[in-house]
């Protein structure tokens, strides 16, 4: 059964979605992502993903007073990212309840760094995040496209341990158009021993129903709740 892990991005300390990483398309949803956070728990979800975007685009974290409030008021697994690039960055998100942290830009401009945070917390609480467009993965808040193919990429650090891998395709985020099916299941072909993290684009129940029938592990959902595309009542199944 595919894991459900709905999202929550914050930006100014609310929760905020954006498309396709644009910034200017910032949307606020609910200015106390606590609520929020509580409501998905109340449905019985286990699994919060947590996006700082001030910190994607920023040299330091940024939201973690947020990250806090949540770890502290409800017993929801958090997944933390963006804005983590250095140790102390990464000290702050597990002091303050993050769970888990998921590593994007820190994992393409220093590698050795976030090898680290992997040898020194191990596989379970390190996510690989690959941000991709055109299977080039993009850094800084998707700001800035690497160059680098996303398959080496993924294989190198599968090679240095890492176990789970949230995949976003950025042209597909934020627009309720569909996931991209076919890159996912690609993924999950190549490599059968990860956990592959579906996100971008989810927007009906439907696209929940295929991935779980093409045995993607998770998804990461987000518009499509908060635009009532997918209802918590149409994920109970899920959950």
């Amino acid at each position: 059964m595919i894991e459900i892990i709905p999202a929550i991005d914050i930006i100014d300390g609310k929760c905020v979605r954006l498309s396709q990483g644009n910034y200017s398309s910032k949307k606020v949803y609910n200015e106390n992502p606590l609520e929020i956070a509580k409501q998905y728990e109340d449905t019985g979800i286990k699994r919060l993903h947590l996006v700082d975007l001030d910190g994607a685009k920023s040299k330091r974290i940024v939201n973690y007073k947020t990250l806090e409030s949540i770890a502290k008021n409800t017993s929801l697994i958090v997944d933390f990212g963006g804005g983590l690039k250095s140790n102390d960055d990464l000290k702050i998100a597990f002091s303050c309840g993050a769970q888990m942290i998921t590593g994007g830009s820190i994992a393409v401009k220093d590698s050795n760094t976030f090898s680290e945070w992997l040898s020194l917390y191990g596989k379970e609480k390190i996510i690989l995040g690959a941000d991709v467009i055109d299977e080039k993965i993009a850094v800084t808040g998707w700001l800035e496209n690497s160059g680098i193919d996303m398959w080496q990429f993924i294989s190198d650090y599968k090679e240095k341990g890492i176990t789970k891998v949230i995949c976003t395709d950025i042209s597909k985020d934020g627009m309720l158009q569909g996931p991209s099916t076919d890159l996912y299941v690609n993924m999950k072909n190549r490599f059968e021993n990860l956990y592959i993290i579906a996100s971008g684009g989810i927007s009906c129940i439907k696209d929940v129903e295929i991935l779980n029938k093409k045995g993607i592990d998770a998804l990461i959902i987000g518009k499509a709740i908060y635009e009532g595309k997918i209802s918590m009542k149409d994920l109970q199944a899920f959950i």
